[in-house]
């Protein structure tokens, strides 16, 4: 398992490579990336990434020790970064390596779904509107929330 919360970008194919394990038969991963905002909203050129050192990244370690005991999972990676970010910047990847392919996309659907709902990051959106934080949207909690009724 490997957690990290960090400024500088990072490689994509070196963490793939990194959940890649000899009785692993499926790698999934999530890149996510900033994007200019949401359709009818005014545009967004760059956000701001901030966390709380220590509690994030053992937040972040909770979600992902929970997919692995959920899906037997043989690893899960997660790298968050934080910051300024411009867009079209990797902001966030998730790896989830397993023996059968759909635990690893459930593992990586589900880690996914419960950084943008329970892992304290404070994110602030820059554009022509200026500056503004960003709320937790409804549509983020109803996709975590679906992990319970599952459980």
């Amino acid at each position: 398992m490997r957690v990290q919360v960090q400024a500088g970008d990072f490689d994509v194919a070196a963490l793939q490579r990194a959940l890649l394990f000899d009785d692993a038969g499926a790698v999934v991963t999530f890149t996510g990336y900033v994007r200019k905002g949401v359709e009818g909203e005014p545009a967004v050129t760059a956000i701001e990434l901030e966390h709380y050192p220590g509690m994030t990244e053992h937040s972040i370690e909770v979600i992902a020790r929970e997919a692995v005991e959920r899906w037997s999972l043989k690893g899960v990676s997660v790298v968050h970064r934080i910051g300024h970010l411009p867009v079209g910047a990797q902001i966030v990847w998730v790896g989830a390596s397993a023996t059968h392919r759909g635990d690893a996309f459930a593992g990586c659907e589900f880690v996914m779904d419960y950084l943008k709902t329970r892992a304290p990051f404070w994110k602030k959106e820059y554009g022509d509107f200026g500056e503004r934080w960003v709320c937790a949207r409804d549509s983020d909690e109803a996709r975590a929330a679906r992990w319970q009724a599952e459980n």
